[in-house]
């Protein structure tokens, strides 16, 4: 009984770091990558960097724990995106904004980024396998894998050679929209699901001024979807 009311405030004060070691680094890997030391994220969050290290015992947990909360994020979006628009061209267009606006992008996993490159490099043109395909017995084309990234240590955490639920979950309902607007004629032919990924990251800019940087992630994301739409041939 007497335990409890001094054991109370530490349980509230554990949570509320671990709050903001979440939060910063989410800003931290954003902003420099997943390369970024942990010593940078106890910095921005205020803690002792012991104190992150008893949340988190490797660095690679942390990331693994922040690329999921933002591939899981991206996954509702995507499945959003498909559930309200029933124009093909809309719902897609509508995942990258939401997606873009989030910053998601700046936190997506490196082998999610990597979705095909395994087939380019193979040189596979054909266009069964312009989009990873669903997983069956017997698949037709290059069958949906994710790509182990050779990188430096500090970038692997990110990168295990099994195939992460999360990101396949991702993978498929972004196949979806690719193929629907490609589907509908709407889609540029040699547009990839790698490319529709790379969108997000690439207009996803860390700028330090709040209205900047939405402005900059609004209009570069307008000039990228007029790159990724079909326009008649004249």
């Amino acid at each position: 009984m007497g335990d409890g009311p001094r054991s109370t405030p530490l349980r509230v004060d554990a949570q509320r770091n671990l709050e903001h070691v979440l939060r910063a680094a989410r800003e931290v890997f954003g902003e420099l990558g997943y390369g970024a030391p942990m010593e940078d994220v106890a910095r921005r969050a205020r803690v002792g960097v012991g104190t992150v290290y008893r949340r988190f015992p490797s660095k690679d947990v942390l990331v693994r724990r922040i690329a999921e909360e933002e591939t899981s994020r991206l996954t509702d979006q995507a499945r959003s995106a498909l559930g309200q628009e029933d124009e093909p061209w809309s719902a897609l267009s509508r995942f990258l904004r939401t997606s873009v606006a989030s910053g998601a992008g700046r936190l997506l996993p490196p082998q999610v980024l990597r979705v095909g490159v395994a087939d380019e490099v193979a040189g596979v043109r054909d266009d069964e396998a312009r989009v990873p395909q669903q997983r069956q017995a017997a698949p037709a084309g290059p069958e949906l894998r994710l790509v182990e990234q050779r990188s430096a240590p500090a970038e692997q955490s990110a990168e295990s050679a099994a195939v992460d639920p999360g990101a396949v979950a991702l993978l498929d309902d972004v196949v979806r929209l690719v193929e629907r607007a490609r589907a509908a004629g709407e889609l540029r032919a040699d547009v990839t699901v790698s490319d529709v990924l790379l969108v997000i990251a690439t207009a996803a800019p860390s700028l330090p001024d709040a209205a900047q940087q939405a402005a900059a992630s609004s209009r570069l994301l307008d000039i990228l979807l007029e790159g990724l739409r079909s326009r008649p041939t004249v």
